[in-house]
């Protein structure tokens, strides 16, 4: 069974929406953001991993959203096989988000060692990532991670 294991937010001021989340929720921050396509951060309450991004170009958002969209970007689903739900995905008519999947370098030659493998379009236009490896934050709390990728 797949498992919730990560949303992303897309806003405009990752500073102040981290700062909700931390201060105010009592998320703790367990990574950086730092890349050509995104910034931001990595919260996490142990089980489940919240990215605060600004993403830099319209590839890497999306271009049905772009940069200026502010929002639930999209939701990561930890799984126990790439291969089977890779399978699965077809099986339904669901495709690779082929434009994200390239501005990011994803699912190019291999597994990933943390974060998304690979996104894919699930019904009314919402963006999924799936992983084997999981995301940071999402196996308890772990050491600070800075993501330059």
């Amino acid at each position: 069974m797949a498992q919730i294991k990560h949303i992303a937010i897309s806003c405009q001021d990752v500073d102040a929406t981290r700062n909700f989340y931390v201060d105010t929720m009592g998320l703790r921050e367990v990574g950086k953001v730092t890349s050509a396509n995104a910034e931001g951060y990595y919260l996490s309450d142990g089980n489940v991993n919240l990215a605060i991004l600004h993403f830099k170009n319209d590839q890497a958002a999306g271009t049905e959203r772009g940069t200026e969209w502010s929002g639930i970007h999209h939701i990561g689903f930890e799984v126990d096989s790439l291969s089977e739900i890779t399978q699965k995905l077809a099986e339904v008519g669901s495709t690779p988000r082929e434009d994200i999947n390239a501005a990011l370098s994803l699912h190019m030659g291999g597994h990933r060692t943390q974060n998304v493998e690979v996104k894919y379009r699930a019904p009314d236009g919402v963006t999924i990532d799936v992983s084997e490896t999981g995301w940071v934050g999402t196996h308890g709390l772990e050491p600070e991670l800075t993501i330059e990728a």
